[in-house]
């Protein structure tokens, strides 16, 4: 696995540069997250966004019907991501919390992780592992999109071979499937990501 060290001060980020700016932004739902809802027939119940950000994807989530948390470490991603959503009736809550030592108390029926798990050291990989786990509920659904090895750039996030995420979910989730894809949004061209559907075990 290739090593990492200029991975930003999130607060810092977020506080300076407007969201819309941010090479991981996408006004809309993920494409991939949206297939996989289609497929396997998800259309509400509670959702977890970590790493939320922008917001965008928690805000088109609860829009489907879903009952979305959505954290980031960042207070400025989450006074931005709540702004974003603005009032609203949607069951929506941005809550600012750290995912690898996290303050939620309940279970989720599906978490989605876009980009957040790969900006850890990979010695944080089984802390990630065991904090889903507790957070899902049984049989719940973990989709995750983080940067793929054939994404060559020599800055960003740590990118993942496949038989990289069997060997850090194996033990608590079955791998339902591991495909090639993008990250959307306005970097061109759009970087090379692993889109992976866990369900726990």
């Amino acid at each position: 696995m290739t090593e990492r060290n200029n991975i930003p001060d999130w607060e810092e980020k977020y506080n300076e540069d407007e969201i819309e700016t941010m090479p991981w932004f996408y006004p809309e739902l993920d494409p991939d997250f949206e297939e996989v809802l289609q497929k396997y027939n998800i259309k509400s119940g509670a959702a977890l966004d970590i790493g939320t950000g922008p917001g965008t994807q928690a805000i088109a989530l609860a829009k489907l019907g879903f009952n979305v948390a959505a954290t980031d470490i960042s207070a400025s991603a989450i006074k931005k991501a709540s702004e974003k959503a603005g009032k609203t009736d949607l069951n929506l809550s941005f809550i600012q919390d750290d995912i690898l030592n996290s303050k939620l108390n309940k279970q989720f029926d599906v978490i989605f992780d876009r980009g957040c798990f790969h900006v850890f050291q990979p010695e944080k990989m089984p802390a990630y592992v065991k904090v889903i786990n507790a957070l899902l509920k049984n049989q719940g659904f973990l989709f995750l999109k983080c940067y793929s090895h054939l994404e060559y750039d020599v800055i960003g996030p740590y990118p993942y071979r496949p038989d990289e995420i069997e060997f850090c979910f194996s033990s608590l989730f079955n791998i339902l499937s591991i495909k090639d894809t993008v990250f959307y949004g306005p970097l061109k061209p759009m970087p090379k990501a692993l889109f992976c559907v866990l369900k726990k075990s």
